[in-house]
C-alpha cells in the first residue's frame, strides 16, 4: 500500500495558542486510521487543516505526494477528500434526497453519479426510505447516516470523519462502524476521529492518540486492551 495522505510536523495555531504541534501521521491507500484523544487535543483541528478550513503555521500536508498547503476547501474536495463534520451539519428544511445530492458538488466528474447515489442508498437504506422527508425530522443516528452518505456521493478517495458516533445509541454506533468497514471494502480510505477510544483502536488498522496537540502514542488492534497505557497518554502534560 502506498501513502495516500502524509502529515509531517504539522503545526496549527490560534493566535498564541498551539492547537496542533509537530504532528506527523500517515494514511495508506485502503486503510482505516483512527485519531483519538481527549476534548481539545487537536483532533478536529487536524481534520480541518487537511481540508483547508484552517491555515497551517508549519509543516506539510501531502496527498499522494502533492502539497495541499494554501488550497481552499473546494479544491481539496475536488482532489478527492470529503469531510463528515462533527454535528452532521445537515440542512433540516431540505429533504433527505436534497441533502444527499448536495454531495455532488464535490465530485471530480458527474459521470456515474446516479449509480453512486444508488450505492450509498444500498449502504444506508434509510436514505432511500426517507428520501422525501425533511432531514430535520430524522433521528440523530439517521442524520449521521445521511451525513456520511452525502460525503460518499462526492466519490472521495479519502473520507475524514469527525466524531461520527457522538450522541448515538449503542445499536446505531454498531451500524456506523459496520458501514465504515463496508466503505473501506468499497475502496475508500478512512481517517476517523473518535471519542470511543478502545473501540477505535480495536477497529482501525492503526490509531494515533493525541493529547495537548501532540501525538503521544501509535496503537494497533493488539493494544485495544491496554487501557492503562491509553489513560496515561490521555492525561500526559
Amino acid at each position: 500500500m502506498t501513502a495516500l495522505l502524509e502529515l509531517d510536523e504539522l503545526e496549527v495555531r490560534y493566535g498564541a495558542v498551539a492547537a496542533v504541534r509537530d504532528v506527523s501521521i500517515g494514511v495508506k491507500e485502503g486503510e482505516i486510521v483512527g485519531l483519538i484523544g481527549p476534548n481539545g487535543a487537536g483532533k478536529s483541528t487536524t481534520l480541518h487543516a487537511i481540508m483547508g478550513l484552517v491555515p497551517t503555521k508549519g509543516g506539510s500536508i501531502r496527498l499522494r505526494g502533492s502539497t495541499l498547503a494554501g488550497k481552499p476547501p473546494e479544491s481539496v474536495a475536488r482532489l478527492g477528500i470529503a469531510l463528515v463534520p462533527e454535528g452532521r451539519r445537515i440542512f433540516p428544511q431540505l429533504t433527505v434526497d436534497e441533502n444527499l445530492r448536495l454531495g455532488l458538488a464535490g465530485r471530480r466528474s458527474r459521470s456515474g453519479a446516479e449509480e453512486d447515489i444508488d450505492a450509498v442508498q444500498e449502504l444506508f437504506p434509510i436514505v432511500r426510505e426517507f428520501r422525501r422527508r425533511q432531514a430535520g425530522v430524522l433521528s440523530g443516528g439517521q442524520q449521521q447516516q445521511l451525513a456520511i452518505a452525502r460525503a460518499l456521493v462526492a466519490k472521495p478517495d479519502l473520507l475524514l470523519l469527525d466524531e461520527p458516533s457522538l450522541g448515538l445509541a449503542p445499536k446505531i454506533v454498531d451500524v456506523v462502524f459496520e458501514a465504515l468497514a463496508e466503505i473501506r471494502r468499497r475502496g475508500v480510505t478512512v481517517l476517523l476521529v473518535e471519542q470511543r477510544a478502545q473501540r477505535t483502536v480495536a477497529f482501525a488498522d492503526r490509531t494515533y492518540l493525541m493529547s495537548n496537540g501532540e501525538i503521544r502514542l501509535t496503537l494497533t488492534p493488539d493494544d485495544a486492551g491496554d487501557t492503562d497505557r491509553m489513560v496515561a497518554a490521555y492525561f500526559a502534560s
